[in-house]
């Protein structure tokens, strides 16, 4: 018995060891850790665990090597869609692991994460404040009656006044971002509901449809909850090897899909601030209205102040006035919209615009499409999803983030950092390199501007591709055979590895948008 007793004891205190030694660990890595460096062991971690569990499930067609199952997942994680493969061969199963991955690797939920972060360091903070406070209550002095006394103790008592002011504040941001992360899991529970109810309906409504995925050997709800998933995502894959292309008709279903693209990318931070305005109304209006007045203080960067709403909302829709009017004078009788008619031409014109910016599905073969839209769609690949080109005035105040950047650019690794452009054209250089026998043998398909088209796609993690035709080759191959692949799926080993850097480089590039500011142009 003594000796049951002894082991339970010792049980006991190693479980208060581990748990003492876990919570140290996680309050070290809170408040030690980079983001930057969070970001990457995180997006790194979840590619490799999706690349094992691609490789342990059997696809449904040939074997496939390993590095073009690990260059899905990692697409898939970073929500890039490029492909190196057919999406046709992997098994249902598969494309549920997918769909996990693009669903954790999205934006909205991996910022998500960021807030819990934040949010747990300035819990830990409170904690101090209210330990500290505890101390010096527990503490009974003497009270003696004398004028300096009486002086140090008024001195004393404003200095505690304004601690417990200032205490009151950080526990109102605290509460206030605690019920922000509340509003985004809604948000994002919503929408994906929402989706896949209508998503779902109207495959169930359009019989065309549903015999089209039962040809294709997909399940109706793993369509649905895919599509919607990589839509919110701003990814782009489709569990199809034609993409939305054998979907251009149906403008009903394109619809739907449009919403998903713009609430979860480009129009998030309007649609926010729409929803906590909303709620202020009639529930916690105190921390809503911190959340929209101290937009800055939260650190939540898609809670964006009201005029960067207002101008960013004005921005995006331009663009997509912009390209739709560009693609509708130079492409509306191309062969990618030959057999629809005008108000399908419309819709499919008004969805390729819109996943230019960072979602990557496609109606069409952009391949066919004229030169200038191509290098429309490079320059909307570029552009970051907050892109505003109206001016803002924050009347004289400047965020943290810029006092923080001026501060860190005398240091000589800031100086040696480079411009998102200038990588770009590193990686564009080194692609060339690893290709350079292809661009000689077969430069109608490898071509520089088809290069730069896949480059810019992957570091916009967007997905647009030239693809691969073997009518193009100048010394055909007797045995090869056309492919809905991306066309990095034709590139050497090499070219792939550089494109999943480049897709991580993209995926973190909000990190480095400060860059290259030691380099003076006169």
């Amino acid at each position: 018995m003594n000796i049951l007793s002894t082991s339970c004891q010792k049980l006991v205190c190693l479980s208060k060891s581990i748990y003492i030694s876990a919570a140290c660990l996680y309050r070290f890595i809170l408040l030690r850790s980079n983001p930057l460096c969070v970001q990457i062991v995180y997006f790194i971690s979840i590619s490799t665990l999706g690349f094992g569990f691609l490789k342990a499930l059997k696809p449904l067609g040939q074997t496939q090597k390993n590095l073009d199952l690990f260059f899905t997942s990692v697409s898939s994680t970073t929500v890039s869609s490029m492909v190196t493969v057919e999406m046709g061969i992997f098994s249902n199963t598969q494309l549920i692991i997918i769909t996990i991955l693009m669903f954790i690797g999205g934006e909205v939920f991996t910022s998500l994460v960021g807030l819990f972060f934040i949010r747990s360091r300035l819990k830990i903070d409170l904690d101090k404040i209210a330990s500290s406070h505890a101390r010096l209550a527990s503490r009974n002095p003497f009270i003696i009656v004398d004028r300096f006394h009486l002086e140090d103790e008024m001195v004393t008592n404003e200095v505690h006044k304004h601690e417990s002011l200032s205490t009151t504040n950080e526990n109102l941001r605290y509460l206030s971002m605690k019920y922000l992360g509340y509003v985004v899991i809604g948000y994002i529970l919503f929408l994906h509901v929402i989706g896949v109810i209508g998503v779902s309906l109207y495959l169930t409504i359009i019989p065309s449809t549903k015999q089209l995925l039962k040809n294709k050997g997909l399940k109706m709800l793993t369509f649905s909850v895919f599509t919607i998933v990589s839509s919110f995502s701003s990814c782009g894959f489709v569990p199809t090897n034609e993409n939305m292309i054998d979907f251009r008709k149906n403008s009903g279903l394109l619809l739907m899909l449009i919403p998903q693209l713009l609430l979860g990318n480009t129009f998030y931070p309007p649609c926010l601030r729409l929803c906590i305005c909303g709620l202020g109304k009639f529930y916690k209006k105190r921390e809503c209205r911190y959340l929209l007045k101290h937009s800055e203080k939260v650190g939540y960067k898609h809670l964006l102040q009201r005029k960067h709403t207002i101008f960013l909302v004005a921005t995006n829709c331009g663009l997509i006035v912009v390209q739709v009017t560009l693609f509708c004078v130079m492409d509306w009788n191309s062969k990618g919209l030959k057999g629809l008619n005008f108000y399908q031409k419309l819709i499919g014109v008004l969805f390729q615009s819109v996943n230019s910016r960072h979602a990557g599905t496609s109606i069409v073969d952009i391949s066919i499409l004229s030169q200038a839209i191509l290098v429309l769609f490079v320059v909307m690949m570029y552009l970051p999803p907050y892109t505003s080109f109206l001016p803002l005035k924050y009347d004289g105040k400047i965020s943290e983030n810029s006092k923080k950047m001026k501060k860190r650019r005398g240091k000589v690794t800031e100086n040696l950092i480079f411009s998102q452009l200038s990588y770009l054209v590193i990686f564009i250089i080194l692609v060339c390199i690893t290709e350079r026998k292809k661009l000689k043998e077969d430069p109608l398909n490898f071509n520089v501007l088809n290069i730069v088209v896949e480059v810019i796609s992957a570091y916009g993690n967007v997905g647009f591709s030239t693809g691969y035709s073997c009518e193009l080759q100048l010394h055909p191959e007797t045995n090869c055979e056309n492919k809905w692949i991306g066309f990095v799926g034709k590139w050497s080993d090499e070219g792939k590895i550089i494109l999943i850097f480049v897709m991580l480089f993209g995926r973190l590039k909000k990190f480095n948008m400060d860059g290259g500011k030691a380099w003076k142009l006169h």
